[in-house]
């Protein structure tokens, strides 16, 4: 019988099963969205085709789909769960290290922890640390659940936070949990640390209690001195970055060649997570993290495990990161877990207060920390060793050459825009993130003379096992401000009207996409129906005005909001001529990070970011602060 403390303390999972189902939308409803979504990029002639396209398909073979995802949804209590992971994640067959994978997630440091040589083993530890306690929260359902309002929201996407892995298949990736609960039984406790190319492992519980962060030192230092005074190791970490079916290939003759090779990636795959020792020392100051962001976004490939759900990234110089696999969640289970670490270290002043009897003390090297009370006669750490043979010594050099190319191609910077924040915005009453948004549209419209088409996250939580749905926030009404604004005999009314019907356009639209109601994972869904089903494209898909709007994984903008957290992000765009924006709010700041690659000639990330500040300045004297 559950103790009476216990049944009235809420936890984590608690809600799973009394969630919604997500809902299926009615098919008029989302055709009418579409078509107000394609309008800012046609003409009157290209909107009317569509518009016959669209009422053709509402008529005819739209009825019958809309029919079998009903039907689907009967049966399913998310009906898009799964051809999501498949089919956008699984059955993708690009190298997703770079390509799908997102990097940042981590505490930032400009308010404790600037760079500092020699700092790398004591901060890992003490990061370390915390990524226990918060995986040990998790455990024992004690993680707060998420709420909007009062309305409970779905948290099973923490469960893939640990001890998960995507596993390379032929045709279609799988993905490896081996988390439990408590209440379910024992789980993995053990970290994979990759350093020089070589891999070790130990286990983070000794006599059923977390490691200190003096013995988690004593674990990263033993196996940095290892790795400094012996030669490199082979960089086996670098062939989960090759494109999926070749990976999934030379997984398999890895694990012909010795049994003993299949033991070492399930010792990886089931590990809590991936912590890196990482030589390089990238600089990141509390306006610029451009250097630090790229280093996680595209940095060695060979001290990372591309397929892992959650790599720890600790540099020479004591700064820090993460990188993360978003098949099995979606970016704000990171930055969930990174803010927490980041409050926990601006908590306890970045130091380990550590016990001995009774009294606290303050251990910040780990030379004060060898032979220590605090540390325990733990086992020394275990090297991980593949067999190999010289194919597969070509595999990594061959992996290593295309990821280098790929990444010696992406430019990343990362801005923090500190002249107002949220502070500023909200009593104007305008939504930060909105704000942000329609300042974005702006930037893109001055910079290209067009409307950019643009996809926002919006998480569907509210649902049983919710993801995401797409805001598409270039809408008629944000392209007639931005025209007003490049217009010079446009009247401050005028444009001051003209913002305010964006902002609730824009405000309706998210509501909508929170709600279940946004399109674009309907007709998703009504085109994978088509596709099972054996039939051919329907003509709403193949309209050049699909993916002229963003359709099919086209946006021009790829953008997200990280939260009002200290805590940051980046990906890489949708499309080769497209751009990739994160951005995180804070009351006294915009902080944004924005990818492309340097191949193409017509994006520029570094003009779109200064423009975008100055529409910034201009949207805030546009709007006067209410009188109190």
């Amino acid at each position: 019988m559950a103790n009476p403390s216990e049944a009235t303390e809420e936890r984590t999972f608690q809600y799973q099963d009394s969630l919604p189902p997500l809902p299926v939308p009615s098919l008029e409803e989302s055709l009418r969205k579409y078509l107000e979504s394609v309008k800012p990029f046609l003409n009157q002639e290209e909107y009317q085709r569509t518009l016959n396209i669209s009422k053709d398909f509402e008529d005819g073979i739209g009825k019958e789909l809309q029919q079998k995802l009903e039907e689907r949804a009967r049966t399913k209590r998310n009906w898009l769960e799964e051809w999501w992971l498949n089919a956008v994640y699984l059955e993708s067959r690009v190298a997703s290290q770079i390509n799908v994978n997102y990097g940042g997630p981590a505490p930032y440091i400009e308010h404790y922890w600037p760079a500092q040589k020699g700092t790398q083993i004591e901060r890992g530890a003490i990061a370390l640390w915390y990524i226990l306690k918060f995986w040990d929260l998790l455990r024992k359902e004690k993680l707060p659940v998420h709420k909007s309002g009062n309305m409970p929201m779905d948290m099973d996407q923490f469960r893939m936070l640990f001890s998960t892995c995507k596993v390379p298949g032929i045709t279609r990736d799988s993905i490896s949990n081996y988390f439990k609960t408590e209440r379910e039984g024992s789980s993995p406790s053990h970290f994979v640390v990759m350093c020089r190319g070589r891999q070790f492992t130990f286990d983070a519980l000794h006599e059923g209690s977390l490691l200190t962060p003096p013995e988690l030192g004593r674990q990263l230092d033993y196996i940095h001195k290892k790795c400094h005074n012996e030669p490199p190791g082979p960089g086996v970490g670098a062939l989960t970055s090759e494109e999926r079916t070749r990976w999934a290939k030379i997984r398999e003759y890895l694990i012909s060649l010795d049994p003993k090779n299949l033991t070492i990636l399930e010792n990886i795959q089931s590990s809590l997570g991936v912590v890196a020792l990482d030589d390089a020392s990238p600089h990141g100051t509390a306006e610029d993290y451009s250097e630090i962001s790229l280093a996680l976004l595209a940095g060695d490939p060979t001290i990372r495990w591309g397929d892992k759900s959650y790599n720890c990234l600790t540099f020479a110089n004591g700064t820090f990161g993460s990188n993360s696999d978003h098949a099995p969640f979606d970016a704000m289970v990171t930055v969930i877990m990174c803010y927490y670490i980041d409050q926990e270290l601006v908590k306890s002043e970045g130091k380990w207060k550590g016990t001995v009897e009774g009294d606290q003390v303050y251990l910040n090297r780990i030379c004060k920390i060898q032979g220590s009370p605090e540390v325990r006669d733990i086992p020394l750490p275990e090297e991980l060793v593949f067999t190999l043979d010289e194919k597969l010594h070509s595999d990594i050099r061959q992996a290593k050459d295309q990821y280098f190319q790929q990444a010696a191609d992406l430019q990343l910077i990362t801005y923090a825009f500190t002249s107002f924040g949220k502070a500023h915005v909200k009593p104007k009453k305008m939504h930060p993130d909105v704000f942000v948004q329609l300042a974005l549209q702006l930037a893109f419209y001055k910079l290209y003379g067009r409307p950019g088409s643009c996809y926002e996250t919006i998480t569907t939580r509210l649902f049983y096992h919710g993801r995401t749905e797409t805001l598409r926030s270039c809408t008629m009404e944000a392209v007639a401000w931005c025209q007003s604004m490049i217009n010079p005999s446009s009247s401050l009314k005028e444009r001051q009207q003209l913002l305010l019907r964006a902002f609730v356009k824009n405000n309706k639209l998210m509501k909508d996409c929170q709600n279940g109601k946004g399109f674009d994972r309907h007709l998703f869904g009504l085109q994978l129906i088509a596709k099972e089903e054996g039939l051919p494209t329907p003509e709403l898909f193949s309209d050049p005005a699909f993916s002229k709007s963003g359709g099919g994984g086209n946006f021009v903008l790829s953008t997200s909001l990280l939260g009002y957290t200290t805590v940051l992000g980046a990906a890489v765009p949708m499309i080769h001529d497209g751009y990739g924006v994160f951005y995180r709010i804070r009351d006294d700041r915009f902080v944004v990070s924005c990818t492309a690659w340097k191949s193409c000639a017509t994006t520029d990330p570094e003009k779109l970011v200064k423009t975008l500040f100055q529409t910034f300045h201009e949207m805030a004297e546009l709007v006067p602060t209410p009188a109190q």
